[in-house]
């Protein structure tokens, strides 16, 4: 099924993140995605389907994949660029979001893409301006796109998720990819078990929906998958174990560890990848990585991110539909 004969169904104007959508939705992200995808290799690299469109790329924190990503995304869909961030926008004069967003709006802009250190901060400005506002991260709460990116490298390699297990090892306390993926996944049918130090994965967790192990052994056994998250320490206000060092003592996957995983289980990491201290260098490397595969992936879900939310912003101002 293309993606204009399934986007008629979608009616969310904006992707805050994925604790509020229904399983229904991110199959619907992911079949669209699946469809924009086989368009990737094509000889013509674009479509016509946001041709017109100007996408506002609005990144306040340092970003490198997902902003890209959003910008080929946008590309691929012939819609017209504007990619603001902190340095170059009238942020740094004092200028306040709001007023970012509302002559981001006032120029005609037909989507922000967001991202920012507040958490919260997208569906603020969802609740301020009248046209579509994605999340591409807000603090340490939620990264929609790069679940959704994860879920459908998952689904492609795996298939129907149900029963599967999906361990993510590292900081899941400042990790914004931990819940996003932890709710995507289990409304997929997955069991997340969410591994590391105690003072890394709180067991709080498990109200997320995730089961919670301090011993990487058990935490990896009969994993179909493995997703490795850096060390957020531009988000800790101290630090919560004595160094690197040890943690990857404790808890770097190496290949000694990734023998306790399931044989053909698979290795994500969203990036940026500490080699070395997370995970050795040569498992980054490896057959089981699909590491580069998320980031092509993310392209084909950001396409179809933004045209759904296209989409429903032209619905809902043509029969009022709500947002």
């Amino acid at each position: 099924m293309s993606p204009s004969e399934t986007a008629h169904s979608w009616q969310r104007r904006h992707l805050l993140g994925t604790e509020d959508l229904a399983p229904a939705e991110i199959h619907h992200i992911l079949d669209t995605a699946a469809s924009f995808k086989k368009t990737l290799d094509r000889t013509q690299k674009k479509l016509p389907s946001l041709r017109g469109k100007v996408v506002a790329n609005l990144f306040l924190e340092p970003s490198t994949r997902t902003r890209i990503a959003f910008e080929v995304a946008a590309n691929r869909l012939s819609a017209d660029l504007l990619t603001l961030t902190g340095t170059s926008s009238s942020l740094e004069k004092g200028e306040s979001l709001r007023d970012t967003a509302c002559n981001i709006e006032a120029l005609r802009a037909d989507m922000i893409v967001l991202r920012h250190s507040a958490p919260g901060s997208p569906l603020y400005l969802s609740r301020i301006v009248d046209i579509p506002v994605i999340n591409a991260g807000d603090g340490a709460h939620e990264h929609p796109t790069q679940a959704l990116l994860d879920a459908f490298t998952l689904r492609e390699h795996l298939g129907d998720l149900t029963g599967r297990k999906v361990a993510i090892l590292g900081d899941i306390l400042f990790s914004r990819v931990a819940r996003s993926n932890i709710w995507a996944l289990t409304k997929l049918g997955a069991k997340v078990t969410v591994v590391g130090p105690s003072t890394l994965v709180p067991s709080t967790c498990t109200a997320l929906g995730a089961e919670v192990s301090h011993d990487l052994r058990e935490g990896l056994a009969d994993a179909d998958a493995v997703m490795l998250l850096r060390i957020q320490h531009e988000r800790q206000a101290r630090t919560h174990f004595p160094s690197l060092g040890e943690y990857t003592q404790l808890f770097g996957l190496n290949a000694e560890r990734s023998s306790w995983l399931k044989p053909g289980a698979l290795i994500l990491h969203p990036g940026p990848v500490n080699r070395g201290v997370e995970i050795d260098s040569e498992l980054a490397d490896s057959h089981p990585s699909v590491i580069l595969e998320q980031v092509t992936n993310g392209i084909a879900v950001r396409m179809a991110v933004l045209y759904l939310c296209a989409s429903a912003a032209r619905l809902a101002s043509n029969a009022d539909l709500p947002a």
